[in-house]
């Protein structure tokens, strides 16, 4: 691609393009260190200039007046290092610039990297997620978020009150496992990251599971190693002995991944417990619920909770101390890691009164996240020789369903969008007698 003469301007646009996801990545000196460690200027070039949307070879190869085969080498060897999302579909790459999370931090960390300076951006990194709270929030400030809980199936009574209790598919982390195409696990990126701070919790790292074409992916890159669905199914169940929480991709259909959270190093779950961002995880349409005829206040349940949702209470009787569980309705993820705790028979899960919103699919996750953002209209932006008529009416789609408020916010930067559409247009046809035309 030749000399980049001022590679610091592109690392400050590639930085503003990342803010512009609807995950966003404010700027920080931390970021900026991040991404010169992870992105060469040429690769930082390349990657402020590639679409959300995934792109086909040849479209970008246009867009960035590069050959094909030096721009497939360039995104290939970008794709290896997380810095860049790739798929395969009948034989074509399509490629999509990578968020900050789930993207390359996740894919810095989910495997061993002897060729990058992990302690290095694993201190930068943890100085970006909590020296302030503009990251977080300018992901998780917001109702749609990028995981759900997953309640533990064994912790759902059969009936309750006589009703039979519906558990849907894609809420069984049994069934998103059996069910998946293709099936990979690789490093908890979380855990593996506060390793190299000496902050590991000291719980199994490898597993992180991923499927579908999410898992066909990071095996192509080496990110993560396949395994049958089986071999799944016995991670998921020894996540569950080491008291993690499942939390996965926040779709309905063709979910990519179940991580397996502790509250020490799950970001996640540290958004939850030190910004006090209640809703980073979506809950699962479960809660807890005590029985204090059986609780004896032992605390395990309190112990095991990853966001801190229950605490002890304790009163001085007369000639006893009595102690008990309590839960905080509004942090309680519906995880059911307390109801495995309880030695007891006090804890149960139970439905919760309104049923959670689950995104039918990525596609509509990120519309709906960009609208609560109010980046519906960088998002169109960012893709507007990706987007097909299909992907337009998905839009229009989910506006109608969102609530009137959440529509709203969506509206007016569009009008931005298609008056200056219709303004070029005019420009266009009006030729240099359009200058005037403001």
């Amino acid at each position: 691609m030749g000399h980049i003469v001022n590679p610091d301007r592109s690392y400050h646009l590639l930085q503003q393009r990342l803010d512009r996801n609807v995950t966003g990545a404010p700027e920080t000196p931390a970021f900026m260190q991040i991404l010169k460690l992870l992105f060469s200027p040429t690769d930082a070039e390349i990657a402020r200039q590639l679409p959300t949307n995934f792109t086909g070879l040849t479209d970008l190869s246009r867009k960035l007046h590069l050959p094909e085969a030096e721009l497939l080498d360039i995104l290939s060897g970008m794709a290896e290092r997380g810095c860049v999302i790739d798929i395969e579909r009948h034989g074509q790459r399509y490629f999509s610039l990578a968020p900050v999370v789930i993207g390359f931090f996740e894919f810095t960390f989910m495997r061993l990297r002897p060729d990058a300076p992990l302690p290095e951006l694993a201190r930068l990194f943890d100085a970006y997620f909590k020296e302030d709270d503009r990251f977080a929030r300018a992901i998780f400030q917001h109702e749609t978020q990028i995981g759900r809980s997953l309640v533990r199936e064994e912790a759902l009574p059969a009936d309750v009150s006589g009703q039979h209790v519906e558990i849907l598919d894609w809420e069984r982390a049994s069934t998103i496992v059996k069910t998946a195409t293709d099936a990979a696990v690789s490093l908890c990126a979380c855990r593996h990251h506060a390793s190299h701070l000496n902050e590991d919790c000291g719980r199994p790292q490898r597993t992180c599971l991923s499927f579908n074409y999410g898992a066909k992916t990071l095996v192509r890159n080496g990110v993560a190693e396949r395994i049958t669905n089986s071999e799944a199914m016995d991670i998921l169940e020894l996540a569950k002995v080491n008291g993690l929480a499942q939390t996965a991709d926040n779709v309905q259909r063709n979910v990519g991944y179940i991580c397996n959270c502790c509250g020490d190093c799950c970001g996640m779950m540290n958004a939850i417990r030190r910004f006090d961002l209640r809703g980073a995880i979506v809950t699962s349409n479960w809660i807890s619920d005590i029985d204090l005829s059986h609780c004896n206040g032992c605390g395990r349940c309190a112990k095991v909770c990853p966001v801190n949702a229950i605490t002890i209470e304790e009163q001085q009787l007369t000639n006893r101390r009595k102690r008990w569980a309590v839960r905080n309705a509004d942090l309680c993820l519906g995880c059911g890691v307390c109801y495995s705790a309880c030695r007891h028979g006090a804890l149960s899960m139970n439905p919760r009164p309104r049923r959670v919103f689950t995104p039918e699919s990525t596609f509509d996750r990120m519309v709906a996240m960009a609208i609560e953002r109010g980046k519906l209209a960088d998002l169109i932006l960012d893709n507007t020789e990706g987007l097909g008529y299909q992907a337009v009416g998905r839009i229009i789609q989910v506006l109608e369903k969102s609530p009137p408020y959440k529509a709203a916010l969506a509206i007016k930067p569009l009008r931005s969008i298609f008056l200056d559409t219709v303004v070029r247009g005019i420009k266009l046809a009006a030729g240099p007698a359009s200058a005037d035309v403001q």
